[in-house]
């Protein structure tokens, strides 16, 4: 049972997070501030158009109409001066949306720009706990809900809310006894939004919850369709799918349910204040106490009065949409990066093709890392690899050999130790320059949409046509590409759909030669090849670490059979060192190894 102590605390924290996300989003406007003046300057036109119409009609009715000696002349005139005040309104209006809709759009780009290069500076921390599919919702589907703040409640905060102000003026100016009869509906329009705002946002708020919950299913079980079919999981899934589907509509009827109260009870206060002023002031001009003109203009003014009213109460959702939505993008906007730049980076040296100019050596000082600080996953590991060595990592699943890749490229930071590059601490160096200096090749490819040497080179502009083909000549890549229909150019499909698992490990070698590096380091690279494709990346593995220094993680053990050093792991300790003949003569862990794998691995021994 939460108390009362706790519940104003909570409703204080959520007030906070909405004020901040207003300033979150008016911070965007500011650049475009004289824009929005002049938006700001045709709504003024557009309003006092609006309230001049039912003046001049009261005005015909009055001073021209209801006499003995109706003035013709006179009524032609105020009727050409009604369709010129109605054609500069309609001109004020249609410019007013067109440029806030402009600049509007404009904000909302660049929101979706900052939200972008934001995510991808975050670290991998943040990927390893927050949901693609949550993620995909924040670019897409939040920045759409706020360029609504802009559009559409922006424009209805401002021109509903002149219009209010304007036509409560010209109220005053007619009677100002009637005036203030009518406006004491406001103090009940007041309380009306009080009760209904806070259920509409807890609505909103499932609603989208339960939007990104199926999205988030939705594209984790496309990207696992094989695995789904083979197992013959389809019927579970889609019971699975059923399930978040139905949350999500009936979260969305609730919240178009409660949205349809609250603007009913909006049309018939409206509807009510009309037959209030039809009696008051019909009795009013039965008594000669104002003129008909004056109660015609009266009616007229309470719809106009009520319009904007009922105008503001149903963009009202769309503000607490708008907020929530900011409140999800401020979640990962004012995420920091765990891994951040040095204040005072170490200089590195570039050649001439932009590469960074370093020896590669790599040194591990008694580094333990957890994931979580509570559960360390390496527990003091020292190593050190010379310049141009090639070194294997071996040992079991969970022993740990990834998580060193890991730290090394510093997607983490370790919590114990260091870890240097050239007796640097890499910590020291701006994260630009140490990945300058480092390539991976993991077990899963990530491929793009584009060709084949746009992918080899990252769709890099500065990384010519010949360095790509001579980097697929070297991984052993060029043979299968060249017999590709268009070669070079052929078209991959989104994760290299089209091509074998083989072929896209290929080019991952080839993409990871293009950066030239000083540290080349093979993540289980070649765990999922057939045995053909590895024969030939056997061959071009020599090529391929010449001249740099070349981490391994193995899992077939004949990869790294030729290393220099072999460091075996267990259980997040390196238990185990020397190089292949080494390490079978001790019969130790790294021997009972090779005796567990597959024949063609015994036989390496």
């Amino acid at each position: 049972m939460i108390s009362s102590s706790e519940s104003e605390s909570q409703r204080e924290v959520a007030m906070a997070d909405s004020r901040s996300s207003m300033r979150r989003l008016l911070s965007y406007a500011l650049p475009h501030l004289g824009e929005f003046l002049v938006v700001v300057g045709l709504v003024l036109i557009y309003v006092v158009t609006q309230v001049m119409q039912p003046w001049l009609v009261k005005i015909v009715i009055d001073r021209d109409l209801i006499v003995k000696h109706p003035d013709f002349h006179a009524i032609l005139m105020i009727g050409i001066l009604y369709l010129a005040t109605t054609a500069v309104g309609l001109l004020a209006n249609f410019t007013q949306n067109r440029k806030l809709q402009w600049f509007g759009q404009r904000i909302v780009r660049e929101i979706r720009d900052d939200l972008y290069a934001h995510i991808e500076s975050l670290s991998m921390r943040f990927f390893d706990t927050h949901e693609t599919g949550r993620l995909i919702t924040n670019v897409a589907s939040d920045t759409n809900r706020v360029s609504q703040f802009f559009t559409s409640f922006l424009l209805s905060l401002i021109q509903d809310g002149m219009m209010l102000l304007v036509t409560m003026g010209a109220m005053l100016l007619l009677d100002w006894r009637i005036a203030l009869i009518s406006f004491l509906v406001i103090p009940v329009i007041v309380i009306i939004s009080m009760l209904f705002r806070r259920k509409l946002r807890e609505n909103y708020q499932y609603t989208r919850t339960q939007y990104s919950r199926l999205i988030g299913f939705t594209a984790e079980n496309l990207e696992g369709m094989r695995i789904t079919q083979i197992f013959n999981q389809e019927p579970k899934q889609l019971d699975e799918h059923r399930e978040l589907n139905r949350r999500y509509t009936l979260g969305n009827i609730n919240e178009y349910r409660w949205s349809v109260r609250f603007n009913r009870t909006f049309n018939a206060l409206g509807n009510l204040s009309v037959a209030l002023m039809m009696w008051i002031g019909g009795t009013a001009v039965l008594h000669h106490t104002i003129q008909l003109g004056v109660l015609y203009a009266f009616i007229s003014y309470i719809q106009r009065f009520f319009s904007p009213i009922n105008s503001l109460t149903q963009n009202w959702n769309t503000l607490q949409t708008s907020m929530v939505s900011a409140e999800r993008l401020g979640g990962v906007l004012l995420t920091e990066p765990e891994i951040k730049d040095p204040n005072q980076p170490v200089t590195v040296r570039l050649g001439r093709t932009g590469m960074v100019q370093a020896e590669g050596a790599v040194a591990f000082d008694h580094v333990t890392f957890g994931y979580t600080p509570q559960a360390p996953v390496l527990h003091d590991i020292t190593f050190t690899v010379p310049p141009q060595a090639f070194v294997g990592f071996v040992g079991e699943t969970g022993a740990g050999k990834s998580t060193l890749m890991g730290l090394l490229t510093r997607f983490y930071d370790v919590q114990r130790g260091s870890i240097t590059v050239d007796g640097v601490d890499i910590s020291r160096f701006r994260q630009a320059d140490l990945h300058r200096m480092m390539a991976i090749v993991q077990q899963e490819v990530n491929l793009f949409s584009g060709t084949v040497a746009d992918n080899i080179r990252l769709f890099r502009t500065d990384v010519s046509d010949q360095t790509v083909y001579e980097a697929a000549e070297i991984a052993g890549a060029d043979g299968f590409i060249r017999n590709l229909p268009g070669g070079y150019d052929a078209w991959i499909r989104a994760k290299g759909a089209n091509l074998s698992l083989g072929q896209r490990q290929l080019l991952a070698f080839a993409r990871a030669l293009v950066l030239n590096p000083k540290v080349l380091i093979l993540d289980e690279a070649t765990a999922s090849l057939d045995s053909t494709t590895e024969k030939i990346l056997q061959e071009g593995l020599t090529r391929i670490a010449s001249g740099r220094t070349t981490l391994v993680i193995a899992h077939r053990l004949s990869t790294v059979r030729d290393a220099d050093v072999i460091y075996v792991m267990h259980q997040g300790r390196i238990v185990e060192q020397g190089n292949h003949e080494e390490l079978m003569a001790e019969r130790g862990y790294y021997a009972d190894l090779v005796h567990k794998s597959t024949p063609s691995e015994v036989h390496v021994g």
